[in-house]
């Protein structure tokens, strides 16, 4: 077996008794990268130099006998809206092509000192609005399954990067889905953590009160072992939460035995395909054989969840990107008359259709005679579903859903038709709304051989009784399959 194919805590182990060095892993890995990239395409840039650079740090360190944690070495692709310092920032935007920050995201920071070697910049929606990877200004990302088709989105890249073996973990961010959407399609683990669990300083904002960092890895102990390192209060953020938090690659536990999951039936309705439906419940069953107890349930306000975060985004997507005019930094028309006219023509040519659809949408909905009747309905659904989500906590310790209606189409399929792009989020969007952690484990394959996901939703910080539920299926049902390219 190569390196790059290996699991990142394999290859901790590895690297902490020296049977290799994080030279040669990281070599290993770039060598991937020249191979199957092209077809692929999961970069936006690389990072290659550096990357040799830190590699070479981190082994002298080791030969020093110095304390490394357990991702000193380890290669990780960053997804494209993550700030980090000296190292181009795209947001996969014609707007920011050319942007290099000034200083690190937070998360890079802690990252930084876990010492893990950034191989590069990860493709993704522009501004992480979409569903697929192609609204990207620079190229659209294949599903490394199938190559003809999507890998999702946004964070496409950073899926996709991971399952072609192109990254051994990666960073994502999910703000309707947009961790585990990818990674269900992908055949790979993501986790959405609980809002606030991580900070979201350095984050490009899309829509702040849903932005959340997580990590996706082949296995569901790699995705702990990154997420035990970004978690965390933040001073520069004041949404991250104060609290204390454990070591969740430490107690990862393969044990579901009385626990209590529940299956909500509007999850599994309308729009759901059979071989999805048929893979999650035979998922589901598993557990169940392992000791847990399965009981529907009913979360009633699913239906509408859709159009309210579509409403709560779109509005704060046109405030956060109201900075980008062409003064101050960005992107900035050539040819143009007066202040508005530069206005106007900067954020004409700088976004794409996608980005300029929510923007007016969120405009809309926040405007005068129309706040009441979308905005602040939307926000009173919010609060319902969040209530729904505790009383139904009451009773279960875990729900278990598909991750997606379907498996990954074709690329170019739904690109023109939004609405069926937006479905696509049907069974992830209520988890940002309600601020809740969730992950999603491969659970088999359909009938093309592409990936299903299972998805795992638990109340507010609960990741590790989550990774422990993935856990135990994956122990029993086997995980990551690495694609033929």
């Amino acid at each position: 077996m190569e390196l790059f194919e290996r699991n990142a805590y394999e290859l901790s182990d590895m690297l902490k008794n020296k049977e290799i060095s994080s030279v040669e892993l990281t070599k290993s890995v770039f060598e991937r990268i020249n191979s199957v990239e092209d077809k692929v395409n999961a970069y936006v840039t690389l990072n290659e130099e550096n990357a040799l650079k830190t590699a070479e740090q981190i082994d002298e360190k080791r030969a020093n006998g110095e304390s490394l944690s357990a991702l000193a070495g380890i290669p990780i692709g960053i997804k494209d809206n993550i700030s980090t310092k000296g190292l181009r920032t795209t947001c996969s935007s014609r707007m920011l092509e050319n942007y290099v920050p000034p200083f690190n995201a937070t998360v890079m920071n802690k990252l930084e000192d876990a010492g893990v070697v950034v191989t590069g910049k990860l493709n993704m929606d522009e501004f992480a609005m979409g569903s697929s990877t192609e609204t990207s200004y620079f190229k659209p990302t294949c599903n490394p399954h199938a190559l003809d088709r999507i890998p999702g989105g946004s964070s496409g890249g950073s899926a996709a990067a991971v399952a072609a073996c192109e990254a051994v973990v990666s960073l994502g961010s999910d703000t309707g889905g947009s961790i585990r959407q990818p990674a269900s399609y992908c055949g790979v683990v993501g986790l959405k953590p609980t809002y606030g669990a991580v900070s979201r300083f350095g984050l490009v904002a899309f829509a702040s009160s849903l932005d959340q960092i997580g990590p996706i890895g082949k296995c569901v102990k790699d995705v702990a072992m990154v997420q035990s390192a970004i978690n965390g209060r933040d001073n520069m953020d004041a949404t991250s939460a104060c609290r204390e938090y454990t070591d969740l690659s430490a107690n990862l536990k393969a044990d579901v035995k009385g626990l209590r999951i529940g299956l909500p039936k509007e999850y599994f309705g309308e729009g759901i395909d059979n071989e999805v439906k048929t893979s999650v419940l035979n998922a589901v069953k598993e557990l169940e054989k392992q000791g847990a107890v399965v009981k529907e349930i009913s979360l009633p306000s699913t239906d509408y969840a859709l159009s309210a975060y579509y409403i709560i985004s779109s509005a704060e997507a046109s405030s956060n990107l109201a900075r980008f005019d062409g003064v101050r930094y960005g992107y900035r028309t050539e040819n143009y008359d007066s202040l508005i006219d530069m206005y106007e023509k900067t954020r004409s040519e700088g976004f794409g259709d996608e980005v300029k659809r929510r923007i007016m949408l969120g405009t809309f909905v926040l405007s005068s005679g129309f706040y009441d009747a979308y905005y602040g309905k939307a926000k009173l659904l919010q609060r319902r579903i969040s209530e729904e989500f505790n009383s139904a906590f009451k009773d279960i310790d875990v729900i278990a859903a598909p991750t997606v209606p379907t498996t990954a189409f074709k690329i170019g399929e739904n690109i023109g038709d939004p609405l069926k792009m937006y479905a696509t989020d049907i069974c992830t969007v209520t988890v940002n709304i309600a601020g809740l952690p969730a992950v999603s484990v491969p659970c088999g394959n359909d009938s093309n051989k592409l990936p299903v996901g299972l998805q795992l939703i638990g109340n507010k910080f609960t990741e590790q009784a989550l990774l422990n539920t993935a856990y135990a299926y994956e122990k029993t049902a086997g995980g990551f399959i690495m694609p033929k390219l």
